[in-house]
């Protein structure tokens, strides 16, 4: 959450950068904001003036009982009270015009990074680097949804029967390669200094608050009817939440977690080929990386969440991408957010499989998540990771990787699986 503090020292930036992500009325939310916080003043400048009133008064009250003025005595009382009804409905008012300023300052999104492109959709974002060479399979190559259905390893009509479209069963090998890869995630993040976290799948409305999925994203989110609980979108929300309301002691910066979870989107009003098979899913597997940070040291620590998922994408041998999103293309938690796309051979598309993202104090203020430095108490910056997202992963290895023997396991992998080919 933006703070109204930011806003007022930094008000041309702020609307500038609200627009940049799309906030189209930027100029008139920030005006609203000053004008309710000045409301809000002054509101708070008349009730102490009527305290200060109140308090002369009742010393008058006093001398004129000591000299026996009764009369006037009473007349100071009648002001008093009056001063205190007017105390009382002017600090209702001010804490009204408290909430409006908070109400509107949780629907701002976080404002952009400076090396932020500007662009309205995904045709905008920025190619940052581009790794490896795209395997050229001739024109026989299979989808991935033919592939599964072929070597039998993923079922989307049982997971139909069980539970619905975007519910996959993974069978046999498809099993297998899913607890392959999972293992292998945790492993390389554990070698590179993370912590591993088993976090809880279900979170409560403060934890989504927290991390800025609500109020914004509750259409995309499974929800339980009884306790108002929601199965979370990504391990990002739980893992981040464990420091809600927490002052991190400094020597403890950098934290650095890893967390393998199910995560579930309902992904309303997703449609067409581009969701076809495992491209899309309302159930996939994800291995999160989170760390919390200094300010001054975060955006190096997202360059280096960066390399650590791209060196995942090498290892496996898999072409990829990276892209700086665009504005119009962000999060809505987001400062700066690093998109990595694999080739997808039989599709001939790119796949998105990793978002990596730093959110500045966005996250921590929601969160109160600070550290004292100096003696001085400041908000922590977050980020996040996938590292990585399962379903696409395992879409481009079953393209890039058949052949006439079936489909090639890349070698990183083939201790975790235990085979080389699935045919």
């Amino acid at each position: 959450m933006l703070t109204l503090a930011f806003i007022r020292a930094n008000t041309e930036q702020s609307i500038q950068g609200l627009k940049k992500k799309r906030f189209f009325d930027a100029e008139k939310a920030v005006e609203k904001l000053i004008s309710l916080d000045d409301k809000r003043k002054a509101l708070l400048q008349q009730a102490e003036q009527a305290l200060e009133k109140s308090n002369a008064a009742a010393k008058e009250i006093g001398a004129f009982m000591k000299n026996g003025q009764v009369d006037l005595a009473e007349s100071k009382k009648a002001e008093t009270a009056n001063l205190k009804a007017s105390i009382k409905e002017l600090g209702e008012a001010a804490k009204i015009a408290e909430q409006e300023v908070y109400d509107l300052l949780v629907t701002l999104p976080n404002l952009p990074h400076s090396s932020v492109p500007e662009g309205k959709t995904a045709e905008d974002n920025e190619v940052v680097l581009s790794w490896g060479t795209i395997p050229d399979l001739g024109e026989n190559a299979q989808a991935h949804w033919d592939l599964i259905k072929k070597y039998d390893i993923i079922d989307f009509d049982l997971g139909n029967k069980i539970t619905g479209a975007g519910f996959p069963v993974y069978k046999g090998k498809g099993a297998r390669l899913q607890r392959a890869l999972i293992n292998f995630f945790l492993d390389e993040a554990i070698q590179a200094g993370y912590y591993e976290i088993q976090p809880p799948i279900l979170i409560n409305e403060d934890s989504g608050f927290g991390t800025g999925q609500l109020p914004d994203k509750e259409g995309q989110m499974y929800v339980t009817k009884e306790e108002g609980l929601y199965l979370i979108p990504t391990a990002e929300v739980p893992i981040t939440n464990l420091y809600r309301d927490v002052i991190v002691n400094e020597k403890e910066l950098p934290i650095k977690n890893v967390g393998h979870t199910p995560c579930f989107r309902r992904e309303a009003g997703s449609w067409g080929a581009h969701v076809r098979g495992l491209n899309r899913l309302h159930q996939f597997d994800k291995i999160e990386i989170v760390q919390i940070h200094k300010p001054e040291t975060s955006y190096q620590a997202l360059e280096e969440m960066s390399l650590h998922v791209q060196g995942l994408l090498q290892k496996l041998e898999l072409p990829y991408r990276v892209l700086r999103l665009c504005g119009g293309d962000m999060g809505f938690a987001s400062a700066l957010t690093y998109d990595m796309e694999v080739w997808s051979a039989a599709q001939g598309r790119w796949l998105e499989v990793s978002s990596v993202s730093n959110f500045e104090t966005f996250q921590a203020n929601r969160l109160k998540l600070r550290t004292k430095i100096d003696g001085k108490s400041i908000l922590c910056h977050t980020l996040n990771g996938s590292a990585l997202a399962l379903p696409r992963i395992v879409a481009a290895i079953l393209e890039n990787n058949q052949g006439p023997k079936g489909i090639k396991i890349p070698h990183v992998l083939v201790p975790y699986c235990g085979f080389e080919y699935i045919n």
